[in-house]
C-alpha cells in the first residue's frame, strides 16, 4: 500500500513527474528542507533544484555567484582571493592584490628618450620592447595630454595568469625641472567593453617619473608606481612572485631600449 500512496500523491501533485524521473523523490522528502542539490558537488550551480515542485530552479547569475562565494571556506580564502563583483577590486581573502608597488632605477638616456619609449599616448614604443605589454592602443584622445587608453598583457607565469588587458584615463603632466609625470587610473569607456580571450584587470592609481639627473644630461631618474588587482582567482604565491619580477624586467628592457634609440 505504501507504495501506491507514493505513486498516487506523485500523480497528483506538480512535482510527480520530475520526481519519478529523477528517482529524487523520496529522498528529497528525507533530508527535509532545502535542495540535497549543491554547487561542488557534481551538480552545476545553474541546475540547483527548488524545494517546492523539485524542478531546476533558475536563478541570476550573480545571485548564484553570490550563495557560491558565500560558502567560500576559510581555508581557501588564505590562499585564493575572491573577487568582488562590480569594484574591480578584491575582497578581504584577496586583499594582497592591493599591495602597491615602486621601482626606482637610474636609465642611461636622455629623459627625452625614456619618454618617447613609456609614454601612454599615440606613438608609444611600449608594445615594441616591453614583454609585458602585447598591444597598445589609444582609445579616445580628448587632449594632447589626456586620453583613454587600452594595454593588452600576454599569459605569464608558466600561463597560470591568462592574457589580460586595461582600460585607463592617463594624464601627462611637464614640471618647470623637466620631469615628465604620467598617471592613470582605471576608467570604463563605451567604445571599449571586455573582450573574448581577456580578463578585464583593474589599475588603482599608477603612473611613473622621468626625472632628469642633476649634473648628468644623459642619464635619467625613472620612478614607477603601480598598484593593480589582476581580477580572476590567482594563487597569492603567484601574484606576490609576478609583480616585483615583472618591474625588475621592466627596467632591464627600458634599458635595451633606449639603447637602440
Amino acid at each position: 500500500c505504501a507504495p501506491r500512496a507514493c505513486q498516487s500523491r506523485g500523480g497528483a501533485g506538480p512535482s510527480g513527474g520530475a520526481d519519478q524521473s529523477g528517482g529524487g523523490g523520496g529522498a528529497e522528502a528525507g533530508r527535509g528542507r532545502g535542495s540535497g542539490l549543491r554547487p561542488g558537488r557534481g551538480v552545476p550551480a545553474a541546475q540547483i533544484s527548488g524545494r517546492r515542485h523539485g524542478t531546476p530552479l533558475q536563478l541570476p547569475r550573480a545571485q548564484l555567484t553570490a550563495r557560491w562565494t558565500a560558502r567560500w571556506p576559510r581555508r581557501w580564502a588564505r590562499r585564493w582571493p575572491r573577487r568582488c563583483s562590480g569594484t574591480g577590486e578584491t575582497g578581504r581573502a584577496g586583499r594582497f592584490a592591493r599591495k602597491a608597488y615602486r621601482g626606482e632605477g637610474i636609465v642611461n638616456g636622455p629623459p627625452e628618450k625614456v619618454w618617447d619609449c613609456i609614454k601612454p599616448l599615440a606613438g608609444s614604443l611600449r608594445e615594441q620592447w616591453d614583454e609585458n605589454v602585447s598591444h597598445f592602443e589609444v582609445i579616445q584622445s580628448i587632449t594632447d595630454t589626456l586620453c583613454v587608453t587600452r594595454t593588452a598583457t600576454p599569459s605569464a607565469a608558466m600561463k597560470l595568469i591568462s592574457p589580460r588587458d586595461f582600460v585607463d584615463v592617463a594624464l601627462v603632466k611637464k614640471y618647470e625641472d623637466g620631469t615628465i609625470s604620467s598617471n592613470a587610473t582605471n576608467v570604463e569607456h563605451p567604445s571599449c567593453p571586455p573582450k573574448p580571450g581577456y580578463v578585464r584587470g583593474f589599475n588603482h592609481p599608477c603612473g611613473c617619473f622621468c626625472e632628469p639627473v642633476p649634473g648628468e644630461p644623459n642619464k635619467t631618474n625613472l620612478v614607477a608606481f603601480f598598484q593593480t588587482d589582476l581580477s580572476g582567482y590567482l594563487p597569492r604565491s603567484v601574484v606576490d612572485s609576478f609583480f616585483p619580477r615583472s618591474m625588475a624586467g621592466f627596467y632591464a628592457n627600458l634599458q635595451k631600449a633606449v639603447t637602440k634609440l
